[in-house]
């Protein structure tokens, strides 16, 4: 292969100002491009074909593995671009950059695109505002064998920067979707999926309900909870036992809870 470009070292080199400005959603939206911080993430997003663009790596910090990695980087098309000092601090995410950020193509999120087995579990999470708590989902979802996570109303688009790094590049991994929650709604129900809400006044317990079978888990807000958007009935409420002062559990413990209840009726794969 050709040597690697010149090194970049400052933030105001053009590259590295169009990759940070993909922290702007409008930016993710206009482009079809994401940013990626981080080997383990890299090396899942190309693995589960996202396309990976430019590669702003330090070389000097790399091991033999990350190394490896701009080699297939470069074999899928990027362009790798040596970049150190404050160039890669201001590409980074603070003090867990492994030296190595690349920006990928984002794969299309239409709900009724989704491919999914005949008895799916699902989560769906409605108007999540913080990335940190979207990617914690999703690595829950990961862990617990979930077959796909839709963003209903997402006020934090799926492929927010800090959404994948706290998923740790689990959601390139999973099938995901994002629309409207009417949409969401009307799709699940096409498809026949029953959907389980979470909700704090609900009066069926969590293990007290079947979650075998094609179910969507449905979550709200970190402040505001689900909307009227899932009425029950057709929908089935049920609710997590607060035994202490506070009156919901974080949006991602909630449907961590929740999946692994519904992986243990289901049985683990194989």
């Amino acid at each position: 292969m050709p040597p690697y470009e010149p090194e970049i070292t400052s933030p105001k080199n053009p590259r590295v100002r169009h990759a940070i400005g993909l922290r702007e959603r409008r930016a993710r939206e206009e482009t079809g491009l994401t940013v990626v911080d981080g080997v383990r993430e890299l090396e899942r997003a190309m693995a589960a074909g996202a396309r990976p663009i430019e590669v702003f790596a330090d070389l000097a910090r790399l091991d033999a593995h990350g190394r490896e990695l701009l080699g297939v980087a470069r074999e899928k098309g990027a362009l790798v671009l040596p970049t150190s000092g404050q160039a890669l601090e201001r590409l980074g995410f603070g003090d867990r950059s492994e030296g190595i950020v690349a920006t990928v193509s984002v794969p299309e999120l239409t709900v009724a695109d989704l491919r999914l087995p005949d008895d799916p579990l699902i989560v769906v999470v409605e108007g999540v505002e913080k990335p940190g708590n979207l990617g914690a989902v999703l690595r829950s979802a990961d862990a617990a064998g979930a077959d796909a996570v839709i963003a209903a109303d997402p006020r934090a688009d799926l492929f927010n920067p800090n959404a994948i790094r706290a998923s740790l590049g689990a959601i390139f991994a999973l099938p995901v979707a994002a629309g409207s929650s009417a949409e969401v709604r009307a799709e699940l129900e096409r498809r026949g999926v029953r959907i389980v809400t979470a909700r704090v006044d609900a009066e069926e317990l969590y293990t007290d309900v079947d979650l075998t079978g094609p179910i969507a888990i449905v979550l709200g807000s970190e402040a505001d909870g689900l909307t009227d958007r899932w009425p029950a009935p057709p929908a089935l409420a049920v609710r997590l036992p607060m035994l202490g002062v506070g009156d919901s559990l974080n949006v991602s413990i909630a449907a961590a809870v929740l999946l692994y209840e519904a992986r243990r009726q289901r049985g683990l794969p194989g």
